[in-house]
């Protein structure tokens, strides 16, 4: 029993042993593994400071490289320097030579060169005649002679606006667009219908998605073509029919300026001519004078453009009729209007002043003047007056 007692007691310290010793064999496979850690970092340290020494070396080794091609380049370009003014001596020298051929040569090969050239420009200016009269299909063979009658169809809107026809063959339908800026076109069946009273409530009312700016708006082949609101030189083909946005162009140079010193509100003024679609816009570069613009309504591009001598200072209004513009002028607070300056394109009328074409039995000024082709005659808007001028027509000597 007490072998037995003995027995039980010990089972515990020997228990107690065991784990000691376990723990100190675990101790001792710790302490063995961070030794052999220390002793591969410090392998990797010499390694790393070898490694430096190694670069160190190299790098005093390329240095010396350095300084060795850098002190042969400054001797190369001490060399190249010398090379270079020698060479230039030589050029000096050539030149004199060819100045000195040159002073003995007959002046008779310089004549001959330059008529060469006169020949030369000559034949490219009757080339582009030629090219522009195509273009414009030249079969304008009448000019304004004068102005015969007015006749004022209605008072209606403010000082400025515009009206018009479609120029084309089966369009009788009158259009008025009131303002200098404003979206709402007012369409009439015909010109008995806008002439009526009260009939401006009962027209058709087209609203513009863009509104136009100035009164230089025209009306050519369904479309609306106006300068856009808000923009510098912006032109919106707007198609009457559909109320759509067909297409938009920029004019170059165009909007800084007004077209006309007396109607500020109009920077671009477009045209309508038997040859197509016109702008008119003046520019700061030629002075404030007007610039003529060809625009193909199609493609909406710039076909050609011409720098008129006819000055924007105290003009209107203009309009185009057979390739040639015609500038009205008048005073700044209202008088006698008069077409002073006239420019054919195509050269057939020279620029000239003619103070004879006045205005008959009318004192004010325009806001729009604007040409239609097929009645021959003049749409104005004067002092919120809708006028239609009759022209006298002459042909071209």
């Amino acid at each position: 029993m007490v072998a037995l007692q003995v027995h039980f007691l010990l089972i515990p310290s020997l228990m107690s042993i065991m784990g000691a010793a376990q723990y100190m064999m675990q101790d001792a496979a710790l302490l063995s593994y961070i030794d052999q850690r220390f002793l591969s970092l410090e392998k990797r340290l010499e390694k790393c400071n070898q490694d430096v020494l190694e670069y160190m070396e190299e790098f005093r080794e390329f240095s010396r490289m350095v300084l060795s091609r850098l002190a042969g380049l400054n001797t190369d370009k001490a060399e190249v320097k010398r090379e270079v003014e020698h060479l230039l001596t030589r050029i000096e020298h050539a030149q004199r030579d060819i100045d000195y051929f040159g002073s003995v040569v007959d002046s008779n090969a310089c004549v001959e060169v330059h008529e060469d050239l006169l020949k030369q420009q000559l034949l490219e200016e009757a080339e582009e005649k030629k090219r522009l009269k195509v273009m414009l299909n030249a079969s304008c063979d009448h000019m304004l002679a004068g102005i015969r009658s007015l006749k004022v169809v209605k008072k209606t809107g403010g000082k400025h606006g515009s009206w018009m026809k479609d120029p084309g063959k089966k369009h009788a339908k009158i259009y008025l667009l009131s303002g200098s800026v404003n979206n709402v076109i007012l369409e009439f069946a015909n010109i008995m219908s806008f002439m009526e009273n009260n009939q401006t409530l009962k027209a058709r009312r087209v609203p513009l998605p863009l509104p136009w700016e100035g009164s230089g708006h025209v009306i050519y082949q369904g479309f609306l073509f106006y300068h856009r609101h808000g923009s510098l030189n912006e032109i919106v083909k707007f198609n009457i029919q559909r109320r759509n946005v067909a297409d938009q162009m920029l004019l170059p140079g165009a909007g800084r300026i007004p077209a006309y010193q007396l109607s500020p509100q109009t920077k671009i003024d477009l045209a309508v001519d038997e040859q197509g679609l016109w702008a008119l816009h003046a520019e700061p570069e030629t002075g404030g004078n007007i610039v003529i613009t060809k625009i193909n309504p199609a493609a909406m591009a710039v076909e050609h453009s011409w720098d008129t001598p006819c000055s924007s200072k105290d003009a209107e209004a203009a309009f185009m009729a057979c390739n040639t513009l015609h500038v009205v002028y008048n005073s700044p607070s209202g008088g006698s209007s008069h077409i002073q300056c006239v420019y054919d394109v195509l050269d057939a009328l020279s620029a000239y002043t003619n103070p004879g074409l006045h205005f008959p039995k009318r004192q004010g000024s325009h806001s729009t003047i604007h040409y239609n082709p097929k009645e021959k005659q003049l749409f104005a808007w004067g002092d919120g007056s809708q006028i239609i001028y009759k022209l006298h027509i002459k042909q071209k000597v």
